[in-house]
């Protein structure tokens, strides 16, 4: 079988009614069962929530408001819709944010990724991610069992140790960070250890350039990643096409522009929000603080899904000017002040050693002064710094994202 389920290949239209639905669910579960919930979306009937438009009009929630949330109500600042005898773990990750694990099998979905990265039923896999009070070795573990596959709990570090299971072991599969995989073929080759047995990775937590993909292939390791969080479960998969990141069949992915819940338009890069289906930690709008884009058309690997560029940067371009902190959402209210402005971005330098500030609009007319003058006011009134404004064309700035883009070098 090419594929985990027969989800992955449904109409798309079918695919979309289906979620619509589930969305409304969700919504009404949330509300009804996690307090946390019930306060953020105390005007919102659940079910006027049955389109992508309707679910833009919600708040998107933050992972700083997480750990505000968590820090007044702990462990899970009322946003869990269920008991604890429903969960199987509490885990801890930096910040500290506190995520549940549920009783269910694969309670991350992480098995159709591993699936696409070619782990198949009694398959042994080598799993580096951290057991140790963070979910990613749980995650994948998990996603493993759901393959049907036998799980090596490798965990980080011990290198050596982990060279001599593999060696006596000898799993088909490796999953972890890209950076340790290199490690360990490096080490192996510098010993009498055997790696070889590793045909297929499956790998996340960091980029993996062409140039890694293209020496592990030629160590005859064909690497897949994919993209997930720790509070969200996978969110994104690359298959064997490699053509973009497939979007996990239990959640409803939008991509919006930095510092607002705006949707923007297919190809253009923005953060991706992310509303999971997941009845027991429903997570409504949940901003990932990562950038990407929606890619056009179908993967030629058959799946139906809407597919993403991948991981293109963080969203998260607060920066200080003169001592003072300015934010993307400031640079998103300049420019709803002045609905001529497209699209808008401050580029901060530093200039004989001070800072200076430069909002670029893209305007329909440049040489209107009066607008220039009038957003230059906004700019002011709104970050409460000065700063000079330009004007031009639509399509003039870069599609990458960005909102702030600090440039200043201090050598």
């Amino acid at each position: 079988m090419d594929y985990f389920d027969d989800l992955e290949t449904r109409d798309p239209e079918v695919r979309e009614r289906t979620l619509l639905a589930e969305l409304s669910k969700q919504i009404g579960n949330a509300k009804h069962n996690a307090p946390g919930w019930t306060e953020i979306l105390s005007d919102v009937i659940p079910s006027d929530i049955n389109s992508r438009e309707a679910l833009a009009q919600l708040p998107v929630t933050r992972k700083s408001e997480l750990n505000a949330r968590q820090t007044n109500v702990p462990p899970f600042g009322g946003l869990i819709a269920t008991g604890s005898g429903e969960l199987s773990w509490v885990f801890c990750s930096p910040g500290p944010i506190y995520e549940p694990g549920g009783r269910s099998g694969d309670f991350w979905r992480m098995g159709r990724a591993l699936y696409a990265a070619g782990f198949r039923q009694g398959d042994i896999i080598h799993n580096t991610f951290a057991y140790h009070l963070t979910p990613a070795g749980h995650m994948m573990e998990a996603g493993a069992h759901a393959c049907g596959c036998v799980v090596v709990p490798g965990g980080v570090g011990n290198t050596e140790q982990q060279l001599q299971a593999i060696t006596h072991i000898r799993p088909k599969g490796y999953v972890g960070t890209p950076s340790f995989l290199k490690i360990l073929v490096e080490k192996a080759s510098e010993s009498p250890l055997d790696v070889s047995s590793i045909t297929h990775a499956a790998v996340g937590g960091e980029a993996l350039p062409p140039s890694l993909r293209d020496y592990f292939k030629s160590c005859g390791i064909d690497v897949l990643q994919s993209y997930g969080t720790a509070d969200l479960g996978l969110v994104a998969y690359e298959s064997p096409a490699m053509d973009g990141m497939i979007l996990d069949e239990g959640v409803i992915v939008e991509i919006v522009r930095p510092g607002t819940g705006e949707p923007v338009d297919e190809g253009e890069v923005g953060e991706i929000v992310v509303t999971t289906l997941n009845a027991i930690y429903p997570l409504i709008r949940f901003a990932t603080g990562d950038l990407s884009a929606i890619l056009s058309g179908q993967s030629p690997c058959g799946r139906t899904n809407t597919r993403i560029k991948g991981w293109m940067g963080r969203a998260d371009q607060t920066t200080k000017v003169k001592g003072m902190f300015v934010h993307p959402q400031q640079i998103a209210e300049v420019a709803a002040r002045h609905p001529e402005i497209r699209r808008a971005r401050l580029v901060v330098d530093n200039i004989n050693h001070v800072d200076v500030m430069m909002l670029h609009c893209e305007v329909s007319l440049v040489s209107d002064d009066q607008l220039k003058n009038a957003i230059t006011h906004s700019l002011h009134a709104i970050c409460k710094l000065k700063g000079d404004v330009t004007l031009s064309q639509p399509g003039t700035l870069a599609n990458d994202g960005k909102v702030i883009d600090d440039i200043r070098t201090y050598e």
